[in-house]
């Protein structure tokens, strides 16, 4: 996945946001799943009960030492797996008898619901409870697997692009599974696992328009991003630090979760969105009417998140990471990859190696 044909992308999607919003509006938790709403203040209930993580027994890369462009400093970088992966998290985790993990529901591909899922005449009952699936719900289960010998001992929580950290931080949820790009600002909030995908942000932009991507035809473009986002950072650093695309642009506009930002493109709120260009891809195969515009410009890696100074818990994440990724075209990763991301993103060269500390 080095490098791959972004922009080339199928229109094979399955109806569209108001399909995705009917689906979630209705559809049924699934019957080993259940997908609950995030609260904005920790609770006893269903709450992960980390408390603070306990001593540290390794230290994950901070802002402060950290630079994607510098060899040894990069945010990717997390605990080497050899370590102790049986400290106070993952028991507490095994005590609770489920996993608790913050989720989209709303990302095609990603994690989202299949409103056509048991509706042909052959479908199952399992089929029609329109359970959660995509990329990240599968590696999610298999994180569930590993640590409780079930995938399916696991609870969702719906997040929000902006509520990930506070979700984590307040104990509401065990882990984060949700496109989350791994960063060094946000070392200084959540601890990650190793990179388990590459992408770079992107412009999305309906096909008639004279968008071209990240270029000065952004000039006087309304552009939409979401909040607390790291294409929210890339634009505002862009236009008024390295000065790479026009001062004119109108980056104003931000809201909670990314989907937010296509369904004001629909409404002819905003002239173009900005995010990771593996999202952007697939809401370009549920949208034909708009297209990734350019290449990437920049390099991104999505981690696992978690609390700062569960380092069990990280080790065991980045446990279960190496054996996904082990087996080449058979590997865990490369099937889920093949099933879900392919028909839009083209054939993948593989996961990222990791990178410890």
């Amino acid at each position: 996945m080095d490098e791959r044909d972004a922009h080339r992308v199928s229109l094979r999607g399955w109806g569209g946001v108001a399909a995705m919003a009917a689906a979630v509006a209705c559809a049924l938790v699934a019957v080993f799943t259940v997908l609950l709403p995030l609260s904005h203040t920790a609770s006893g209930d269903g709450s992960t009960g980390l408390g603070s993580g306990g001593v540290a027994d390794g230290v994950q890369a901070k802002a402060k030492d950290c630079s994607p462009t510098v060899k040894g400093r990069e945010p990717e970088r997390s605990l080497d797996p050899k370590g102790d992966q049986n400290g106070e998290a993952v028991k507490a985790i095994k005590s609770r008898g489920y996993l608790s993990v913050g989720v989209d529901q709303n990302s095609y591909r990603w994690g989202y619901r299949d409103p056509n899922k048991g509706l042909d005449k052959d479908g199952s009952p399992e089929e029609r409870t329109s359970e959660l699936e995509g990329f990240d719900i599968d590696l999610a289960h298999e994180i569930a697997g590993e640590i409780l010998g079930d995938p399916g001992a696991i609870r969702f929580r719906a997040i929000p692009t902006n509520q990930r950290i506070p979700a984590i931080k307040s104990g509401q949820v065990d882990m984060v599974v949700r496109t989350m790009t791994i960063s060094c600002d946000r070392l200084d909030d959540v601890d990650f696992s190793t990179a388990y995908f590459q992408t770079g942000q992107q412009v999305l932009a309906p096909r008639a328009s004279d968008i071209t991507g990240y270029d000065k035809s952004l000039a006087g473009k309304r552009v939409c991003t979401a909040k607390g986002s790291t294409a929210e950072t890339a634009l505002g650093d862009g236009r008024d630090e390295k000065h790479e695309i026009p001062r004119s642009t109108d980056i104003t506009t931000t809201v909670p979760n990314q989907l937010d930002c296509l369904v004001r493109l629909q409404l002819g709120e905003v002239d173009a969105v900005v995010t990771d260009g593996a999202l952007a891809a697939s809401q370009a195969a549920q949208d034909p009417t708009v297209q990734l515009k350019g290449e990437p410009f920049t390099t991104e890696y999505y981690g696992v998140a978690m609390k700062k100074g569960a380092d069990d818990l990280v080790r065991r994440v980045n446990q279960v990471l190496e054996d996904y990724r082990s087996g080449g075209k058979n590997s865990g990763w490369q099937k889920s990859y093949d099933k879900w991301l392919e028909a839009d993103l083209g054939p993948s060269s593989g996961p990222p190696a990791p990178k410890y500390k």
